[in-house]
């Protein structure tokens, strides 16, 4: 890259002796003081500080109380420093018009091996060629550079600085289509955050098409990237279609999510009522364990109570087998009784005295008067 830059210089007449004796009247040397940015530095010619503004190279800004710190303008300005630390010996070229309406003087920064700052810092893509005026002297070296950096994706061209254009664009559109391509959620949860992830990537693409779209007078990032119009268009187009896919997707999935929220309510209600069901059912499971237990208990007393109670009459009736083996022999049965035999009725000798009648007592032995 630098033999090209080189190759450059020397074919637009830039690279001349350094510092040569008898300099021509557009041409100067200095001591630099300061790096103002990206493309603005002080050095000190002849005892004075003049503030030299590096002439077909816009950085990105840094220092307008008016506008943000741009992308890639402190790293603009600290690629300077690097060049041009304090006390470097610099020469200066000059072009048509001297000075700009802010009185800086415009010129080409040379270093001590011939170099063109104003090209280098094109090279690193820190910065884009730009035409002041009729000051035209050092653009062909400056854009030359600009397209090495353009093909080296370097600076302002990387898609892996995030404030770059490339890098927004690429983010945004790979942003998009993956979110396009996720698999569909299986959840509401689910489906309600990638509605939301759709929504977030629409959104900054819409505002990066807004960008892309802007007034290039006025839109600053777009004159870094210095996009034509076709390549802007081209870009433009199939953001467009990004956006109108990722819009599709985002509906669809506000479409699931309610399909799945109704079919997660319907699944939970049937849980509850199974639960409720299960419930019921081993609360009967267990009033019937507790019946059974109560009457296995009940029969186990009862069994318990007759065990007792034959207990009790066996051991009664062994106490009286005992009692009974324990008494006194029994007297010998005395012998039978036997009835006197029947004596013959002598009827009393008649009295020759009536004494009224009698009454006999049965077996006419004894009487009494009737």
């Amino acid at each position: 890259m630098k033999k090209l830059i080189i190759a450059s210089l020397a074919a637009t007449g830039l690279v001349a002796g350094f510092f040569a004796a008898g300099a021509a009247a557009n041409a100067g040397t200095g001591t630099v003081v300061r790096v103002v940015d990206g493309d603005t530095v002080v050095v000190s010619i002849n005892n004075g500080d003049h503030t030299i503004r590096l002439l077909n190279i816009d950085t990105p800004e840094t220092k307008d109380p008016n506008q943000p710190v741009e992308c890639l303008g402190p790293e603009a300005s600290k690629y300077l420093e690097g060049l041009l630390p304090k006390g470097t010996q610099v020469r200066l070229e000059f072009d048509a018009e001297r000075h700009d309406k802010y009185g800086r003087t415009l010129a080409g920064v040379f270093t001590a091996d011939g170099s063109l700052v104003n090209a280098k810092i094109a090279q690193q893509g820190l910065g884009i060629p730009v035409e002041y005026g009729g000051n035209r002297k050092f653009l062909p070296p400056v854009t030359a550079a600009y397209e090495e950096a353009r093909a080296a994706k370097a600076g302002l061209f990387s898609e892996s600085i995030g404030c770059t254009l490339p890098a927004q664009l690429a983010d945004t559109t790979k942003g998009l289509e993956a979110a396009t391509a996720a698999s569909p959620a299986t959840t509401s949860a689910a489906a309600g955050t990638a509605a939301g992830v759709l929504a977030a990537k629409v959104a900054a693409a819409k505002a990066l098409r807004k960008v892309l779209n802007g007034d290039k007078a006025t839109e600053r990032a777009l004159l870094w990237a210095e996009l034509s119009t076709a390549v802007l268009a081209k870009h433009v187009s199939n953001l467009d279609k990004k956006i109108t896919a990722a819009e599709t997707k985002a509906e669809d999935t506000k479409a699931l999510k309610a399909t799945l929220a109704a079919a997660e309510k319907k699944a939970e209600e049937e849980r509850v009522a199974a639960e409720a069901r299960a419930a019921a059912e081993r609360k009967a499971a267990e009033e019937r364990a507790a019946a059974e237990k109560k009457a296995a208990d009940e029969a186990a007393a009862a069994a318990a109570a007759a065990k007792a109670e034959a207990d009790e009459a066996a051991r009664k009736a062994a106490a009286e087998a005992e009692r009974l083996r324990n008494l006194p022999a029994p007297a010998p049965n005395p012998a039978p009784y036997v009835a006197p035999s029947p004596q013959p009725y002598v009827p009393p000798a008649p009295s020759t005295k009536y004494t009224g009648p009698r009454c006999y007592a049965p077996g006419g032995k004894t009487w009494r008067p009737c």
